[in-house]
């Protein structure tokens, strides 16, 4: 057993008779907990796939918790240690799982300095804790430990019970459908939240599954594959979930960070020498990346113009495949140089002006998607007409639903992510199958299949100075965005 770090805080007595009374519970428990795991195969089989929709193979995975390692073991890690109060349950993992890492330590005292970032080492991608707070003593103190562990981009994964079957608890352990263990705490979403603000981390995403945890045919697929996947009838779920990530400062200081600013364009020769004037200096760099999507007019040639009349200017053309603005913005994206990566929409309908806002609050990790909303300022007269508007307004509420995280626009061109992030976004879009031709959905999905945090922006919405919009066929546009809802639901559900 590895000893305690020297600066955690002893537990009052109290507390060690409860964590000793849940050591000694599962070392007498033993290799008898395979039997109760293999009773209930379909839940722990649920559960494990469901921490693989969140948790990519090849990653670096902490677990605590780690009871018999079946968990961490799912999710393939390229790097796994899991932590158990109970050496009996390590020496089981150990037996089952030689090549990952197990240790026997209590999460309230946790010691793993190899891993640690300010001693060298490289910090974990993921930490785990499955259905484990629920025997933590003091759920503070094990949360406050995992701060040394973790990076900016580190994600805290936790799964634990519905504490409203509180009730059932009891009943089904007399009946011997679930073990009599020792859950003490039967936390809800604000009590966790609470926890893990104090301790310096913020919850990303949260979400509910399984309303029926036994395989009870025909009712056990419906239950849990439609019924338990349905917005607000979710809440039933057995298992509730929670992603969270550190409030830590980014690496270098806003100032050290270089900016790129793609543009997208078809057909706004009359729009794009404004753009380079209006446009803010912002850190290290600010350039700007013109995409030429197959116009028709004299947009490139604009550009070309501008680019040969100012040579000290980071100003660049690429040129776009014509499939869309999701398309052009890509084109773009393998252009730009900047560490911190900006859509703007070359109608200048959101203010260009605005994109030093985005910076500040990406620099300063106040979110790692900022989402661009013009649904907080009164819109500019003709600026987005009435059935837009409605239209807006009632998907992003499905999308609310559907992402776990709030969204009061989900077509605002203005979105902006660090390039690492951007990577993991471009990454993901097969598992949307090329459905939106804007592009931004694929952003918005990326971002939550990834478990970014997403914050929205309030910008200002004005009308077109110049050119024609693109956004005419709103009957078209709903269908592709309920076709969207549809993947998303799939997907990320």
């Amino acid at each position: 057993m590895t000893s305690p770090r020297a600066d955690a805080p002893p537990l009052p007595p109290i507390l060690e008779e409860v964590q000793r009374g849940i050591r000694d519970y599962y070392d007498e428990l033993g290799a008898d907990r395979e039997r109760w795991i293999a009773r209930s195969r379909y839940y722990y089989d649920r559960v494990h796939a469901l921490l693989r929709s969140m948790i990519p193979p090849g990653k670096t995975v902490l677990d605590i918790g780690c009871g018999s390692g079946d968990a961490l073991a799912a999710v393939a890690p390229a790097t796994g240690v899991g932590i158990d109060l109970s050496q009996s349950m390590v020496d089981l993992a150990h037996s089952k799982y030689p090549q990952l890492r197990f240790e026997c330590q209590s999460a309230e005292a946790l010691c793993l300095e190899d891993l640690e970032v300010q001693n060298g080492g490289g910090g974990v991608d993921f930490i785990t804790l499955v259905n484990a707070v629920g025997e933590l003593s003091d759920v503070l103190g094990a949360f406050k430990r995992l701060r040394p562990l973790a990076r900016p981009d580190t994600r805290i994964v936790i799964v634990y019970y519905n504490h409203f079957y509180e009730p059932l608890a009891g009943p089904a352990a007399r009946l011997g459908l679930k073990l009599d263990n020792p859950t003490q705490n039967w936390l809800s979403l604000d009590d966790l939240s609470g926890f893990l603000e104090i301790a310096g981390f913020e919850v990303v995403t949260t979400g509910s599954a399984l309303p029926l945890p036994m395989n009870v045919p025909l009712l056990a697929p419906l239950a849990n594959d439609v019924v338990g996947k349905i917005p607000i009838l979710d809440r039933l779920g057995f298992v509730k979930t929670l992603v969270a990530r550190p409030l830590v400062p980014l690496a270098r200081p806003p100032e050290r960070h270089s900016v790129s600013v793609v543009v997208p364009c078809r057909n706004e020769e009359d729009n794009v020498d404004a753009i380079p004037k209006r446009v803010p200096k912002m850190g290290a760099f600010t350039e700007i990346v013109f995409v030429d999507d197959q116009s028709t007019d004299a947009t490139a040639a604009r550009v070309k113009a501008m680019m040969a009349a100012q040579p000290d200017a980071r100003i660049q053309l690429a040129t776009g495949p014509g499939e869309g603005k999701g398309a052009a913005v890509r084109a773009g994206m393998e252009v730009a140089t900047g560490d911190v990566l900006m859509i703007l929409d070359a109608d200048m309908t959101v203010l260009p002006e605005d994109l030093s806002a985005f910076f500040e609050a990406i620099t300063e990790n106040r979110g790692e998607f900022i989402n661009g909303t013009r649904m907080v300022y009164p819109l500019f007269e003709n600026a987005m007409r009435p059935a837009n508007i409605i239209g807006n307004k009632l998907f992003a509420v499905l999308f609310s639903l559907l992402l776990g995280q709030r969204i009061t626009d989900t077509l605002c061109g203005t979105k902006v992510v660090m390039r690492h992030d951007y990577e993991k976004i471009a990454a993901s879009r097969p598992l949307f199958r090329g459905v939106d031709l804007w592009g931004d959905y694929d952003w918005i999905f990326g971002a939550a299949k990834n478990n970014l945090r997403i914050v929205e922006l309030p910008v200002h919405y004005v009308e077109r100075v110049a050119g024609e919009t693109k956004m005419n066929r709103r009957l078209g546009n709903a269908w592709v965005m309920l076709k969207m809802c549809w993947v998303a639901f799939r997907t990320l559900r």
